[in-house]
C-alpha cells in the first residue's frame, strides 16, 4: 500500500513539474487567437467585397 502511494505521489509530482502541460495550453491559446483573427479578417474582407460587388451591380 505504501509503495502505491509513493508511486502515485511521484507520478503527480512528475506531472506538475513537467512543462508539456503548459506548453500545450499555450499552443491551444495561440491557435484560438489565430482563428479569431482569421474570422475577423474574413468578415471584414467579405463585407468590403460585398459592398464593392453591390456598387458594380448598381453601375451595370
Amino acid at each position: 500500500m505504501e509503495f502505491m502511494l509513493k508511486s502515485i505521489i511521484s507520478s503527480v509530482h512528475a506531472f506538475l513539474v513537467s512543462e508539456d502541460g503548459p506548453t500545450s495550453v499555450e499552443y491551444a491559446v495561440m491557435l484560438a487567437l489565430i482563428i479569431v483573427a482569421c474570422v475577423a479578417s474574413i468578415r471584414t474582407l467579405g463585407g468590403s467585397a460585398n459592398t464593392m460587388f453591390g456598387k458594380v451591380n448598381a453601375n451595370v
